[in-house]
C-alpha cells in the first residue's frame, strides 16, 4: 500500500518512480503519530478570529489509558465537488511519514466508507454510510495524504439489530459494531454548510 501511496505522488516524469525496491531502501524510517491537527476556514463560526478553526483527529489504541480511539474523518477526492459530493468518509487506523527522495510524505491508513444511498434519508435529512468491504468481508483501507483529509466528522450508529444493553457492548467500539451510521452534519455550523 505505501508503494502505492508513493507513486501516486510521484511525478509520472520521475524515474525513480519504477523503482519499488528504491522506495523500500530509502525509507527505512516510518514515524507514526497518534493525533493530527486539521486547521480550516469556518467564517461561520463567530467563536474564533478570522473564521479560522482547527480540530484534533486522534487515532490511539488506548485512549486515556483504556479504550481505543480511532476518529472518522471527510476526505476530499474532488476539490469542485460540493458538499459530500467530492468528499468521503473514512476512519484513521494510524498516522505516519516517511521521507522519500529528501521530501517528507505525512500520511494516514484509513478504512473506507460507502454512501447507502445517492440521497439524503428522508427522514433525518441525513447521508448515510456503511462500511467498504472487499469480497471477502475485509475492509477496503488505502494510504492518503493528511492534505486531503478537511476535517473530522461524526458518525452516529443507525440503530436497529444492535444490542446496546448487552453487557460486552462498549461506545469506543460501536464504528466496529453498527452497520450503517448517519453522517452527522448538524455536530456544528463548520460541518453542517460542508456536508449539505
Amino acid at each position: 500500500m505505501l508503494e502505492t501511496f508513493l507513486l501516486s505522488q510521484l511525478d509520472d516524469n520521475d524515474d525513480s518512480s519504477d523503482d519499488s525496491s528504491a522506495f523500500i531502501q530509502e525509507s527505512d524510517r516510518i514515524h507514526g503519530f497518534t493525533c493530527a491537527t486539521a486547521v480550516f476556514y469556518a467564517p461561520s463560526d463567530l467563536a474564533t478570529p478570522g473564521g479560522m478553526s482547527s480540530e484534533k483527529i486522534r487515532c490511539t489504541p488506548r485512549w486515556w489509558k483504556e479504550h481505543p480511539r480511532y476518529d472518522t474523518v471527510l476526505v476530499s477526492i474532488d476539490a469542485d465537488g460540493v458538499g459530500l459530493d467530492g468528499m468521503l468518509v473514512a476512519r484513521v487506523r494510524a498516522f505516519f511519514s516517511f521521507k522519500y527522495g529528501g521530501k517528507k510524505y505525512p500520511c494516514a491508513l484509513v478504512e473506507w466508507f460507502e454512501y447507502c444511498e445517492d440521497h439524503v434519508d428522508d427522514v433525518t435529512g441525513m447521508w448515510m454510510v456503511q462500511p467498504e468491504l472487499h469480497d471477502d468481508g475485509n475492509r477496503v483501507t488505502s494510504i492518503i495524504s493528511v492534505d486531503s483529509i478537511v476535517r473530522a466528522c461524526h458518525l452516529i450508529g443507525v440503530y436497529g439489530d444492535v444490542d446496546l444493553q448487552a453487557e460486552d457492548f462498549h461506545y469506543s467500539l460501536s464504528l466496529d459494531i453498527f452497520s450503517r451510521f448517519y453522517v452527522n452534519w448538524y455536530i456544528d455550523y463548520h460541518a453542517h454548510e460542508v456536508i449539505c
